[in-house]
């Protein structure tokens, strides 16, 4: 793997936008630190309107400058190992601690005003730019500690969230793997940022020896990864308890003013419809002409040759701006600008982080960035396009939103991303010249309901159980959460498919249980995204609908901004909707296997 410095300026992210260099960095955290000690002289004084509008407005101005730090965790992604970037993060945490510390009393101090006035407050036209502060305020009043309580928990807050770095760290930078084997008993380089290869091989020992290798790593550090999970699973719950919310599970999607009727709606669905899951996999290993189909055959390719199609980078973006074409000239022109403007850190580096993300910070100047580790198959196009829809919902949101309603909140953030998925789908498939491009297609898209749908769903009901397992006090360990974990495998793959026993190890690679309660939003998210594609290609106009809907920041709460793009998630018929497509699609395929 190529180090950082032989990757192609034009390939590499330009985070001048945050900030010029490594020592305007420490400018910037300098001019924060200083700020901050500003924030005293409103103590005790947001009695007063003029003063209270002007804290809110100061406030902003320097969280908007603060988020021009997510410079330093960008230049950490880009090499997990450089000290220089790590020291910056180091550093960087210290002062927005110190910043929080400092807005925590005045926060404090505002959720202490009496109801009535902060009712007055959310219809006063002069905190018209606030009203949304003002609902979160009022919604989240119980949950308020005491001035003291809140200032300790503001400065333990450095303290916290070490059990999720130091998985990174195992992750990213401990963890390496010795060369894995294919039928032929030639030996493969093998890493993370590869593995997404090999599972998709047509060689099924390498295949196989790719699953195996990445979960036997985990196996060999279950207990170290378990008690690091763990740890994580006791902060979330006692923070929970400590804020009167109900359980994680209800602070997780009271913060985001989501529904906890919507989880539970999304769980009762999918597991209603998991017959689909089931006979993708029993159609598929027909096709395979597998009698064992096992767990690491279901990203099995299933025709030859639009596998092996290798696409540039410039190639990948065309594709993309060809699917999303229904959406506008505006949007064309953006992915020009991410190409051009480099906003997308592309090739995979020697310890560069091994996923993929957009990030960015708020202001109507700034531009988003994106992070991929493209390896020229299919599979880097959709994600391409992915990250080029959380890019476009950021950017959007930006410019039509002032600061305090521009940052959307997660719920709606998988919807953007997956759309542009689903639309370059939809594209490939109206363009195949072959039935074996539209098998392989369908079965992109199967793998993509099972992935995202059904496997994430599955994971929210895993950290369901660990929550709610210490919530009852009950002992959580290593051996009980895979114990977990195989039960929820089996019920999901069903018996068609064959399980191995280092699958048990999986649930210690998914990085996104160090943020709980995420996961299942990925699935109600290609949910809305089914949705809203076939209004986008079906309904003439409708993408003014979806553009307001990506323009829309947080103005409202995430159900309802859904309801603009014509996705209700709080009815049946929404799920029942998007499942018939998918037997839709799998009958198709089914027709042409």
């Amino acid at each position: 793997m190529k180090n950082r410095s032989e990757i192609e300026e034009k390939f590499k992210w330009d985070l001048t936008k945050f900030c010029k260099s490594d020592e305007d960095f420490y400018s910037l955290l300098q001019k924060l630190e200083g700020e901050s000690k500003k924030f005293a002289k409103y103590e005790g004084r947001l009695r007063d309107d003029d003063v209270l509008l002007e804290f809110l407005n100061f406030k902003c101005k320097i969280l908007e400058e603060a988020g021009k730090t997510c410079y330093a965790f960008l230049r950490q992604c880009e090499d997990r190992a450089n000290r220089v970037a790590n020291d910056m993060m180091e550093k960087r945490a210290i002062v927005l601690t110190k910043l929080d510390e400092a807005i925590t009393p005045l926060e404090n101090e505002i959720d202490r005003f009496p109801l009535a006035r902060l009712q007055a407050l959310h219809k006063n036209p002069k905190f018209g730019l606030y009203q949304r502060y003002f609902e979160a305020t009022i919604r989240h009043r119980k949950h308020a500690l005491s001035k003291k309580e809140e200032l300790l928990l503001a400065k333990i807050g450095q303290a916290m969230g070490g059990s999720e770095e130091t998985f990174d760290k195992l992750s990213d930078v401990d963890f390496t793997f010795e060369p894995i084997l294919d039928a032929k008993g030639k030996r493969h380089e093998f890493n993370q940022s590869n593995y997404s290869l090999y599972v998709e091989s047509k060689d099924r020992t390498l295949r196989e020896n790719a699953f195996k290798a990445i979960n036997e790593k985990r196996g060999q550090f279950i207990n170290t990864l378990a008690s690091t999970y763990i740890s994580s699973v006791k902060e979330d719950c006692v923070m929970a308890k400590i804020r009167k919310y109900k359980s994680a599970l209800d602070c997780a999607i009271t913060c985001e003013e989501a529904s906890e009727d919507v989880y539970n709606l999304l769980i009762k669905k999918v597991r209603e419809n998991v017959g689909i899951l089931h006979e993708f996999f029993a159609i598929k290993g027909k096709m395979l002409g597998l009698k064992d189909f096992s767990v690491f055959d279901t990203f099995a390719p299933v025709t030859k040759g639009i596998t092996e199609k290798k696409y540039t980078f410039d190639e990948a973006i065309e594709l993309v701006k060809a699917a999303t074409a229904p959406l506008g000239k505006e949007y064309l022109s953006l992915i020009d600008r991410a190409k051009n403007e480099r906003w997308i850190d592309v090739y995979p580096n020697k310890n560069k982080y091994s996923g993929a993300f957009s990030s960015g910070t708020e202001g109507k100047e700034m531009t988003p960035v994106v992070l991929l580790n493209f390896e020229g198959n299919l599979e880097s196009v959709f994600t391409l396009a992915h990250e080029l829809g959380h890019a476009m919902h950021s950017y959007f949101s930006n410019k039509n939103q002032p600061i305090q309603t521009a940052d959307y909140v997660i719920f709606v953030a998988e919807v953007a991303s997956t759309v542009n998925e689903q639309l370059l789908l939809n594209y490939l498939l109206s363009k195949a010249k072959s039935d074996k491009e539209k098998i392989y297609l369908y079965d992109y898209f199967l793998r993509s309901v099972r992935s995202t749908i059904f496997r994430q769903t599955m994971f929210a009901e895993f950290e369901q159980f660990a929550h709610e397992t210490y919530e009852k006090e009950l002992p959580l360990s290593a051996e009980l959460l895979c114990d977990e974990y195989e039960k929820l495998n089996n019920f999901y793959h069903g018996d068609g498919v064959k399980q191995i026993p280092q699958m048990r190890f999986e649930w210690a690679r998914i990085p996104h249980f160090y943020d709980s309660f995420y996961v299942y939003k990925y699935a109600t998210g290609l949910i809305s995204a089914i949705n809203i594609c076939q209004n986008i290609l079906n309904e003439p106009n409708f993408a003014k609908k979806y553009l307001e809907f990506l323009s829309s920041g947080c103005k409202k709460d995430p159900i309802s901004l859904l309801k603009i793009a014509n996705c209700d998630l709080t009815q049946e018929k929404t799920f029942d909707d998007v499942f018939a497509i998918c037997r839709e699609f799998l009958k198709k395929w089914e027709e042409l296997l």
